[in-house]
C-alpha cells in the first residue's frame, strides 16, 4: 500500500529495461510505466510489458501500462551540409520536396504543411530554439522571416504555431503500432499532438474498448477544442513539452491547472508531463524549481506526475521515482492541500453513482472514516469517488484484472482483484477481514463500502454502508 493518493508513471528506456530494474523502480514508487513508441522496437516493448506482467504478478500489486503513441511528428529534410545558419531578419524559402537544402533553404517532406501555411503562420524549429514567420505562400514556395536566428541541422522537428494541420492523429505507423500494442493487452493507449475530437474518434474506430485512450493535449487547437476532446477520451496528458513550444511560455501554467480541473470534474485520470526532474537525467538531486514543480501539479489535483528521460536513459532511474514519491507525500501531509478540493465544486449527474460519490468526501470527513471500498466491474463507480479526493484510502474491489490494472493510473485508488462476494452479508465479513489484513486497519474503524445491487451487474451502484470494522 503506498502512503500517498497521486500516482507516478515512469517511462521505459535503456536505463530502466531490465526486468531487476522494472521491479525495483516498481517497489519504490511507480505505479504505472509508459512504453515510449517514439524509440525501440516492438520486441522491446512486448519483453517490457512481460516483464512488468511478471512484476505484478510476483507482487500482487495492479499495474498499468500505456503504450505512448509517437504521432505526426514534423521534421525538416536534410542539407547539403547537414545543417545552415539562420540569419536574423533575413529572408527564407521554404519548399516541399525530398531533395537537400541549402543556405536560405529549407527543404519539408511534408505536403500537409506546405497547404497550411498562410501569411503569419510561426514555425518552430528544434524544440523552439529557432522561428520563423511566413511572408507569402504561392503553394510551391513559402517565403520566412527569420525572427529567432540560430544554427538548423537536418531533421529537427518542426512545430507550427496559429494553424490546424490538415492531418490525422494517427500516422501508418501509429496505426501499426496501436494494432501491435493492443495485443500486448496494455491498459491505455496515449495519441500524441492530438488536434480534435475527430482524432479520438478515428482512434477509438482501431482501439474500441480493447484499451482506455489517453490524449496528449500538446497543440493550441487541442486547447481551443478542450471541451469535446475531454469528453471523448478516457484520460489526459499535459504534455508540457510541445505545449511549450507552440503557446507562450506563461501560458502553460494556466492551460495545465486548467486541463486538471476539467478532467477531475468528468471524473477522468489526469496526467502532468515533461520536465519534471529533467536534472536527474545526469544529476543526483532535481533543483528546488523542479520539486516546487511537481508540488504545483499534486496541489492542482493531478492524478498522476510523469518520469520521461529520468527514468527512460537517466542515470539516477530508481532515485528519481523515490525523490519524486518522497515530494508527493509531503504536499499531500500539508492540511492546506485538502482545503483545495473542499472549495472546488464539482458538476453532479442525477444518478445514484453520482450521488453516492458525492457523499463519500463528507462522511469520511465527519466520521473519520478510515477507507472507502468500492465493488466495480467497470472502474467507473471508483473513478467518481477518486474525483471527490476524500481524505481517506480507496479501494477498487474488481473481479478483473484489467479493470484493476486501468484504475492504478487513479488518484488514490489501491486496486484488488477480488471475486464478488455471494451476497451482502458475505461482503460484510469479507470487507473486515480485508481491511484487518491488508489495511492495517483497527476494531472500531469505520469504512464505507460501495456497491450496486444485485451484485455483478455493471452500472447498478446504489448502495453505500457505513460498517465499523469487526
Amino acid at each position: 500500500m503506498r502512503n500517498r493518493h497521486a500516482k507516478i508513471l515512469a517511462t521505459i528506456g535503456p536505463a530502466s529495461r531490465a526486468p531487476d530494474t522494472l521491479r525495483l523502480l516498481h517497489d519504490v514508487g511507480v505505479d504505472a510505466f509508459r512504453l515510449n513508441f517514439s524509440h525501440g522496437s516492438h520486441e522491446d516493448h512486448a519483453a517490457s510489458v512481460k516483464a512488468i506482467r511478471a512484476v505484478q504478478e510476483a507482487t500482487g500489486n495492479p499495474i498499468c501500462i500505456v503504450a505512448d503513441m509517437q504521432g505526426p511528428k514534423l521534421r525538416c529534410g536534410s542539407f547539403e551540409d547537414g545543417k545552415i545558419e539562420l540569419r536574423y531578419g533575413e529572408t527564407i524559402d521554404i519548399r516541399q520536396g525530398r531533395e537537400p537544402g541549402k543556405a536560405g533553404l529549407v527543404i519539408m517532406p511534408h505536403q500537409e504543411l506546405m497547404d497550411a501555411m498562410t501569411e503569419g503562420t510561426i514555425l518552430k524549429f528544434d524544440d523552439g530554439k529557432l522561428q520563423v514567420t511566413v511572408l507569402s505562400n504561392d503553394g510551391i514556395t513559402a517565403k520566412a522571416r527569420v525572427d529567432v536566428p540560430g544554427v538548423l541541422s537536418e531533421r529537427k522537428g518542426i512545430n507550427v504555431v496559429n494553424t490546424v494541420l490538415p492531418m490525422s492523429a494517427m500516422t501508418d505507423k501509429d496505426r501499426i503500432d496501436i494494432t501491435f500494442a493492443l495485443t500486448l493487452d496494455v491498459d491505455y493507449i496515449a495519441l500524441s499532438f492530438v488536434q480534435t475530437s475527430q482524432d479520438v474518434r478515428d482512434a477509438r474506430k482501431i482501439i474500441g474498448d480493447k484499451a482506455g485512450i489517453i490524449v496528449k493535449i500538446e497543440k493550441p487547437s487541442a486547447v481551443e477544442d478542450l471541451d469535446s476532446i475531454l469528453i471523448m477520451a478516457d484520460a489526459a496528458m499535459v504534455a508540457r513539452g510541445d505545449l511549450g513550444v507552440e503557446l507562450p511560455l506563461e501560458e502553460v501554467p494556466v492551460v495545465q491547472r486548467r486541463i486538471i480541473r476539467k478532467c477531475r470534474a468528468l471524473g477522468k485520470p489526469v496526467i502532468v508531463a515533461t520536465h519534471m526532474l529533467e536534472s536527474m537525467i545526469d544529476a543526483p538531486t532535481p533543483t528546488r524549481a523542479e520539486a516546487s514543480d511537481v508540488a504545483t501539479a499534486i496541489y492542482q489535483g493531478a492524478d498522476a506526475v510523469m518520469l520521461s528521460a529520468e527514468t527512460a536513459v537517466g542515470r539516477h532511474p530508481a532515485t528519481a521515482v523515490a525523490i519524486m514519491d518522497r515530494i508527493i507525500s509531503a504536499a499531500e501531509k500539508d492540511p492546506i492541500f485538502w482545503e483545495y478540493f473542499e472549495a472546488t465544486p464539482l458538476p453532479y449527474e442525477t444518478t445514484a453513482e453520482d450521488a453516492i460519490s458525492g457523499a463519500v468526501r463528507g462522511i469520511a470527513k465527519k466520521l473519520d472514516a478510515k477507507a472507502v471500498l468500492g465493488y466495480t466491474l467497470t472502474g467507473s463507480t471508483v473513478q467518481r469517488i477518486s474525483r471527490e479526493r476524500p481524505p481517506c484510502r480507496i479501494i477498487g474491489l474488481t473481479p478483473k484484472m484489467r479493470t484493476a490494472s486501468r484504475l492504478a493510473l487513479s488518484w488514490g485508488v489501491t486496486p484488488v482483484v477480488t471475486p464478488d462476494p455471494d451476497d451482502f452479508d458475505d461482503m460484510i465479513g469479507r470487507i473486515s477481514g480485508f481491511a484487518k489484513d491488508e489495511l492495517g486497519l483497527q476494531v472500531g474503524d469505520t469504512v464505507m463500502i460501495s456497491a450496486g445491487f444485485p451484485l455483478g451487474n455493471p452500472g447498478t451502484t446504489n448502495t453505500l454502508n457505513i460498517s465499523k470494522i469487526t
